[in-house]
């Protein structure tokens, strides 16, 4: 692919802001659990793009002056193990990396960390309405809107290689208050005041911090 906006070849497509949509989600954290030391970062190793949004993950954990141990999985023993060793190391917050590995098991990530105790963001909204504590990331009803606008112009007869690789821009940001409650956690006025969906849900475009 030789660019974004003009990939060339037989290519297009849609992308996302991974590292600048994890790099939200360490700073959320951060605000709703700002007495956590350490945060434990949650990754398939088998995922494409992991090693690169580790690598944001970590660098705004330290601009955060926060630690960050790394955890991977990429089956069910395996993250059994994963939560169980935060537990044990008494880790005070939980970034789970983008995976579908992870996102088909949305419910038993719930269910861990509401077991564990461990305070969790995840980048899909579903995590969140599926009883995860928070998410942040790209709006799926959005990206496949996009993703079908393309699909009718190439079968009008426009060339992939002439249509830019589109960015998603919608995000949604959703707190779960009744997860939140079960944690023994404050959600700070700052972050309902924004725009975040609880309960009774909206959804709300927001651009990732640069």
């Amino acid at each position: 692919m030789a660019s974004l906006r003009r990939p060339e070849g037989n290519v297009t497509g849609i992308t996302i802001f991974g590292p600048a949509a994890v790099t939200k989600r360490v700073q959320l954290m951060d605000q709703l659990v700002p007495q956590a030391a350490t945060i434990a970062y949650l990754m398939n190793p088998n995922h494409p793009s992991g090693e690169i949004e580790m690598s944001a993950a970590q660098t705004a954990a330290r601009s955060l002056r926060k630690g960050m141990l790394v955890f991977r999985a990429s089956n069910e023993s395996e993250l059994d193990a994963a939560f169980t060793t935060m537990a044990h190391q008494q880790i005070g917050a939980l970034v789970v990396a983008s995976d579908p590995f992870f996102y088909s098991r949305r419910s038993e990530f719930a269910s861990l960390a509401a077991r564990h105790g461990l305070p969790a963001i995840y980048y899909l909204p579903e995590f969140a309405r599926a009883g995860g504590l928070m998410a942040y990331g790209n709006s799926l009803p959005d990206t496949y809107r996009l993703v079908g606008v393309y699909v009718g112009r190439i079968l009008k007869g426009e060339k992939p290689g002439d249509l830019p690789v589109v960015q998603s821009t919608k995000f949604e940001f959703v707190i779960n208050l009744k997860t939140a409650k079960a944690l023994g956690l404050d959600v700070p006025l700052g972050l309902t005041a924004g725009g975040a969906e609880h309960q009774d849900a909206r959804t709300h475009d927001r651009r990732p911090a640069r």
